[in-house]
């Protein structure tokens, strides 16, 4: 899990968001204005600001905020989170790295799940040299001239993969909500807090906790009979819920440990 790491690869694009939903605003009140293309790109050049940007992030019309797409990259996550993010398709594309063209011959590595990475010791042993037993299949498999992509079917979920996602901020904050509430697993909590962490800093309006986090800090849990009870409070930052719910990430990497 310490292994994990996100990127915003389009930085620009969070800024071109920002601007995109406000001019689309604008645009739904002022076409009596707009005769030509000069009185329209006078609108969409036209400066706002935060409080602007908040008001119109809080409206409940979520088109103004699709017309941009923000490219994350996600380097380290297993396959078992490659197989539930892609869940979300609306708006939303992926491209991964390909079990069928990438040889994991002596290149294997994965994810140890945070609460195998909490206990340690032997029961991280087992789960490594269960993993680690698949991936002698694999090689063996490699061996006979059997494919890449065949030999792919013996590969654990805890393999790390490469995964590219691009979304509307709409979708992230959709996808964020959904996925940092505590029914989800830890990993995919892990690193979607991550993503919202990296968003966060580059839009703090347009990512604020009350449009963006779990539904417990936006009023009301939605799970009903499976809500875990135990509510996030509505003022905290993603990296202030890492440190929190995942303590033992961070202590990790004080001590330099990488897993």
């Amino acid at each position: 899990m310490r292994e994990i790491r996100v990127k915003v690869l389009n930085c620009s694009a969070v800024e071109e968001a920002e601007k995109n939903m406000v001019f689309a605003a604008r645009l739904t009140q002022r076409g009596h204005q707009i005769s030509n293309m000069e009185s329209l790109m006078d609108l969409y050049e036209r400066s706002f600001s935060e409080e602007t940007v908040s008001r119109i992030g809080h409206l409940p019309h979520p088109t103004l905020q699709k017309f941009s797409m923000i490219t994350v990259a996600v380097v380290g996550a297993s396959r078992r989170f490659l197989s539930q993010i892609i869940r979300h398709q609306n708006e939303v594309k992926y491209m991964s790295a390909s079990l069928q063209y990438s040889d994991y011959c002596g290149k294997a590595a994965f994810v140890i799940p945070y609460e195998i990475l909490k206990f340690g010791g032997e029961i991280k042993r087992v789960y490594e040299e269960s993993c680690m037993s698949d991936m002698v299949c694999y090689e063996k498999l490699r061996s006979f001239k059997i494919s890449n992509d065949t030999a792919g079917y013996v590969t654990p979920q805890g393999l790390r993969n490469v995964l590219l996602i691009s979304a509307t901020p709409y979708q992230w904050k959709h996808m964020i909500s959904q996925r940092t509430c505590r029914r989800n697993t830890d990993e995919t909590r892990i690193v979607m807090l991550k993503i919202w962490k990296e968003l966060y800093e580059l839009s703090p309006v347009m990512f604020a906790p009350d449009i963006t986090g779990p539904f417990c800090m936006k009023g009301k849990c939605l799970e009903g009979n499976m809500s875990c009870q135990v509510p996030l409070d509505g003022k905290l930052l993603p990296a202030q819920i890492l440190d929190q719910d995942y303590p033992v990430l961070k202590k990790g990497l004080d001590e330099g440990k990488n897993d």
